[in-house]
């Protein structure tokens, strides 16, 4: 329990977030996001735990399960802090 009121309970793994306070399981959305240059996978945990790769055009290639829209706009907002040229942003949901 968090804060005496209220609990949340996240597992990335299976995409799922479960909150007692709106009683109701929601599945994460799972996002591509491409930058412009070369990012190690070092900056994993920086980007919300997204997995880093590398495309075949040279691109960083950001993927993984993104619990809302905040966390979304987390993420884009360190790309533009980093000064990083985005190219895409595709989502899916959990199929």
């Amino acid at each position: 329990m968090v804060g005496g009121d209220s609990m949340q309970w996240t597992d990335r793994a299976e995409g799922y977030h479960l909150s007692t306070e709106g009683g109701f399981c929601m599945p994460h959305e799972w996002y591509e996001i491409r930058v412009e240059g070369h990012l190690s996978g070092g900056w994993s945990n920086w980007f919300e735990g997204l997995e880093v790769q590398i495309g075949s055009s040279g691109d960083s290639i950001l993927t993984g399960y993104l619990a809302d829209q905040a966390a979304l706009h987390g993420v884009l907002a360190k790309i533009r802090d980093l000064n990083l040229k985005l190219i895409s942003v595709n989502r899916r949901s959990r199929e």
